[in-house]
This record gives C-alpha cells, sequence and structure tokens, in this order.
C-alpha cells in the first residue's frame, strides 16, 4: 500500500485545504497519506529557536529516513504545496540519485522556485496588504511565544514591526539560518538551481496567474532539459488554487497528482 507524505505550504498544517484534499484522494484509492508539520505549525511551538524556512530540507530528510527504517519495503509519493513544494525538490536535487529508493515519485504544486522574484511580487501593492500582512501577523505571533530564545540572536523590536518578507527574512530568517542576508537566504534556498540533479519521476503544477510567482520565473528550460520532470504549467488555478466542477469542491491539481503517482507507485 503507497504513502502519500504531504508537505504543508507556508503557516500551513494538516488543516489546510490542499493537505485534506490530498488526504481524501489518497484514502479513496485505500492508500495511506501522513501529513509533515514543519517546525512550529502543527498546533504548537517547538522549544528551540530554530524556525523553518523554504530551503530547510534536514528535517524532511529525517522524516523520510525514519519512514523508510521503519518500514524498508513502503512505497513512497511525496507532495510539496508551495513552500513546501521548494523544500521538497530542493531535497530531491541535493539526494540526486541517492534518494532513498522507497520515494519513487514526487509532485510539487505552486512552487516558488525563485525566492527573490516571489519577494519582489509579494512585497509590493495588493499582494503586500493582502498575503504578506497575513503570513507576517502568524508568523509574529510565534516569534512572541519564543521571544526567550532570541535574546541576544535577533533585534525581536525590529522584526516584530517587519512588513515586507524582504525584511523580515533580513532580520529573522537570514541569521537563524545561518545566512547572511535575505539575498543570501533567497539564493541558497531557491529550488530552481537543484531541478537538472533530480533523479525521480517528478511532476511541477504551476499556474500562470499565480499571484506568488510571475511566469517568467516558471523553469522552463529546466523541464526541457530534463527526463524526470514532468510540468503542467497551466493558465489558471491561482496560488494552491485549481478548483474544478460547478460546486469547485475538488481540485483538479490533487487530482492530477494522485493519477501521476498511480502510474509511478503502482508500476
Amino acid at each position: 500500500m503507497p504513502l502519500v507524505v504531504i508537505l504543508h505550504g507556508l503557516e500551513g498544517s494538516s488543516r489546510s485545504h490542499y493537505a485534506v484534499g490530498l488526504m481524501r484522494e489518497a484514502r479513496a484509492l485505500g492508500w495511506r497519506a501522513v501529513v509533515v508539520h514543519f517546525r512550529g505549525c502543527g498546533g504548537e511551538v517547538n522549544l528551540t529557536p530554530r524556525m523553518y524556512h523554504s530551503g530547510d530540507t534536514e528535517d524532511l530528510d529525517w522524516v523520510i529516513g525514519r519512514l523508510t527504517a521503519r518500514e524498508p519495503t513502503l512505497t513512497i509519493g511525496i507532495v510539496g504545496i508551495s513552500l513546501g513544494g521548494n523544500v521538497l525538490l530542493k531535497w530531491l536535487g541535493e539526494r540526486s540519485k541517492d534518494a532513498p529508493a522507497q520515494v519513487r515519485a514526487a509532485a510539487a504544486i505552486s512552487t516558488p522556485f525563485n525566492l527573490a522574484a516571489c519577494s519582489r511580487v509579494l512585497d509590493r501593492g495588493f499582494n503586500r496588504a493582502v498575503y504578506t500582512t497575513n503570513f507576517l501577523r502568524t508568523m509574529k505571533a510565534k516569534l512572541r511565544k519564543k521571544q526567550r530564545h532570541y535574546a541576544g540572536t535577533l533585534d525581536l523590536p525590529s522584526a516584530l514591526r517587519a512588513r515586507t518578507f524582504a525584511q523580515y527574512d533580513r532580520l529573522v530568517t537570514a541569521p537563524l539560518g545561518g545566512f547572511t542576508d535575505e539575498r543570501d537566504y533567497w539564493d541558497r534556498s531557491s529550488s530552481a538551481p537543484y531541478l537538472a540533479q533530480i533523479r525521480r519521476p517528478t511532476l511541477l503544477i504551476n499556474a500562470l496567474n499565480d499571484p506568488f510567482l510571475p511566469s517568467t520565473a516558471l523553469p522552463r528550460d529546466a523541464v526541457a532539459r530534463s527526463t524526470f520532470l514532468q510540468a503542467d504549467f497551466v493558465r489558471e488555478g491561482g496560488h494552491a488554487g485549481f478548483l474544478e466542477g460547478a460546486s469547485g469542491t475538488r481540485s483538479w491539481a490533487e487530482a492530477r497528482v494522485v493519477a501521476f503517482f498511480r502510474r509511478h507507485l503502482l508500476g
């Protein structure tokens, strides 16, 4: 019985609509599914200064290692959404041909392949007023809960005043993640440079009208040069939307991922 491992997006969780949808699709096939909560996203704030970020693949590596050690004959398909997609693709590229054999296929939905490009579009205009403000609200709340960990490490008052991802990444993500500044973080954590090293069948789903990523940042050249990457860069779908049908209660992308996994996990 295959296992679908789900990586949620920024500030998401197992309660996110796409996680629930993917678990529903897996259950309909009699498969198992598990959601990996990034640090601080499962309802409890983690007890160390470390926070999750778009390029942190260490926890995913640990989880897959534990799963495969516990069940050596396991067949795994991993799907990441948004930030989770970036983490997944970077990990696959880092591990390349040495990725665990149990991982037979992967899929990434609405991936921010180029973090600098994403930051530019999210830190201005409507996107900044709606999306960025909402994300930073919950991220700052976690900072407040963990502020005792950051004495002498972060300029917490300035971090809590951050109004853009650039400011937050400069003041929080970079120092906690060991990066020089926000640009160093974006450059070293973006998944685009790792795509060429992926050695597992991997489906990439992104919408051309995704407000988080300009369509010019989609990795078309990397897909064209790889025999392992398959891309569905569709005209509409927004960011992790892709609703279909009159009622709009099912995600085309989630169904597409499960169909892709059926072909590669059961073959």
